[in-house]
């Protein structure tokens, strides 16, 4: 196709048109998109749905171990489960977890996380220094607690030492302090990688901010909580959630390597119970039953901390 132009003395030229852009193949185009995503949906439903539905068909049926025969419960096992109080034990030292933990976990590692955004001397190596428990594995954290809990660990030889013999105790083995031990766990395990987490988040608000803050005469306290913290707030919901879910479902493994859940069931947490149901007393339908209670313990919880932080995430 050729377009007629004119020229300055008037004469009609003719010139090639540009050539028209090739059809774009959309439906097909979208649908190769759609076989790409195949292999992601099919991953998605085996090995996240597939567990999930799972856990409620294993809760209504009595499993007593993986090589036994099964039958229908129907709602056998919530009755085991309501009428156990180690359940409600779990259900309490869960609840005391989580609200001793998470608190102290967010607000400490948002302070901290904060002096480490300001560039303080040496906070590169501090950095470091603050990732290096999220680097340790399990059990060689659970090690050090052991050694440092003991009844001849190092609290016990350090009130020996002062003279404070009669406030030595065996942290691990008593009732009122076992609970109290994996909660500090907990928080030395979380606080240092979550305080990183925030140093980035907090590095990425503009310095006009924290200028404008100064020139009104705010000091470093007003303007990390009144500043710094409305800029961020949708990004320490995001992190309150994953500590939350940590905390909730990552738990039975401290309580396996330092406690085993005593003495009796003072330390038992509702993750441990499932672990212990299935793998120790093999009731596989109650281990399930408190694991569909996990799962709804997991989801009020995510729900009622995004509404707290009120963001779209």
């Amino acid at each position: 196709m050729t377009m007629l132009s004119s020229t300055q003395d008037g004469a009609s030229v003719r010139r090639p048109s540009p050539p028209s852009p090739p059809p774009v193949a959309g439906p097909r185009r979208k649908q190769g998109g759609v076989i790409l995503a195949v292999p992601a949906l099919v991953w998605y439903l085996v090995f996240m749905v597939g567990p999930l539905v799972a856990i409620f068909v294993i809760a209504a049926l009595h499993w007593p171990g993986m090589l036994q025969p099964i039958s229908y419960a129907g709602l056998d096992n919530v009755r085991a489960v309501v009428d156990d109080p180690v359940f409600w034990e779990s259900v309490r030292n869960t609840a005391v977890q989580l609200v001793l933990a998470l608190p102290v976990m967010i607000v400490g590692a948002y302070m901290l996380g904060y002096y480490v955004a300001q560039n303080p001397p040496g906070h590169r190596v501090l950095r470091y220094l603050l990732f290096i428990p999220g680097l340790v594995s399990t059990p060689a954290k659970a090690m050090v607690f052991y050694a440092v809990l003991s009844p001849d660990g190092l609290v016990n030889g350090a009130l020996d030492t002062v003279g404070l013999s009669s406030l030595t105790d065996a942290w691990l083995a008593s009732p009122s302090t076992a609970l109290l031990c994996l909660v500090l766990l907990d928080v030395w395990s979380g606080i240092g990688f979550t305080a990183v987490l925030f140093a980035a988040r907090l590095g990425s608000v503009p310095a006009e901010v924290g200028e404008a803050a100064q020139l009104d005469g705010a000091g470093h306290w007003r303007a990390m909580w009144r500043i710094h913290f409305p800029v961020i707030r949708d990004f320490v919901g995001v992190v309150t959630m994953l500590q939350f879910l940590w905390t909730l479902f990552g738990s039975a493994q401290n309580v396996l390597l330092l406690t085993q859940g005593g003495p009796g069931s003072s330390s038992t947490t509702l993750s441990f119970l499932v672990y212990q149901k299935a793998f120790i007393a093999a009731d596989l339908g109650y281990s399930q039953t408190v694991g569909v209670v996990l799962f709804l313990v997991g989801l009020v919880g995510l729900l009622t901390i995004r509404r707290v932080f009120r963001q779209n995430y």
